[in-house]
C-alpha cells in the first residue's frame, strides 16, 4: 500500500515551508518522495501563450506531456480525481506521497499546520488529523501529536514511524 499523508491548513499557514523541510529530511534518508499540491486557483498556466504546448491545448488536446532530458510536465483537465487516485495514477514509483491541501481527502492521515489563532481549528472539523504543527498555544488539546513549526525533522520521524517506513526504501 502506497503511504499517503497530507498537510492541511489555511492560506499562508506555512504548509509549503513545512512540507519542503519534511521532504528534505525524508530524501536524506533515501526515500523517494512525491508531492501533490492542491490549489484553488483556476486556469493555471504551465505552457506560456504561443508555446507549442499551449498551441496543442488550444487545438483541443486533452492531455499534453512536455518531455525534456531531465524532467517532464503534464497538462490535462482535472476530472475531480481524489488525492489517493492521483497518487496511485502518477506516483507509483515512490516510497511516500505527501499532499499539500486536500482537507477533504477521505482515509488519508493529515497534519494540520496553523499560524493564525483567529482561524478555526481544522482538527476539530476535519477527519483524519493525526498531528498539529503550530507555534501557537492551542485553546484545547488536539488529542493527537503536537509539533512546533520548526520541527521538520521530528515530523519526518513521526511520519516514518506512523507508516513504519524504516528500512522500506526501494532505492
Amino acid at each position: 500500500m502506497l503511504p499517503i499523508i497530507t498537510f492541511i491548513g489555511w492560506h499562508n499557514s506555512g504548509k509549503t515551508t513545512l512540507v519542503t523541510k519534511v521532504v528534505a529530511h525524508l530524501k536524506q534518508r533515501g526515500y523517494r518522495v512525491a508531492v501533490i499540491k492542491s490549489t484553488k486557483d483556476r486556469g493555471i498556466s504551465v505552457g506560456a501563450p504561443g508555446t507549442d504546448t499551449a498551441r496543442h491545448r488550444q487545438a483541443g488536446a486533452d492531455t499534453v506531456l512536455l518531455v525534456a532530458p531531465d524532467q517532464m510536465t503534464m497538462i490535462t483537465e482535472n476530472k475531480g480525481k481524489s488525492l489517493v487516485d492521483l497518487a496511485h495514477c502518477f506516483c507509483s514509483d515512490v516510497d511516500i506521497v505527501i499532499g499539500e491541501g486536500f482537507k477533504g481527502a477521505d482515509g488519508v492521515p493529515k497534519i494540520e499546520v496553523r499560524r493564525e489563532s483567529d482561524q478555526s481549528l481544522l482538527w476539530k472539523q476535519v477527519q483524519g488529523v493525526i498531528a498539529v504543527a503550530t507555534d501557537l498555544v492551542l485553546p484545547d488539546e488536539p488529542g493527537c501529536a503536537l509539533f512546533r513549526l520548526d520541527q521538520g525533522l521530528e515530523i519526518a520521524d513521526f511520519i516514518e514511524k506512523y507508516f513504519r517506513l524504516d528500512g522500506f526504501t526501494t532505492v
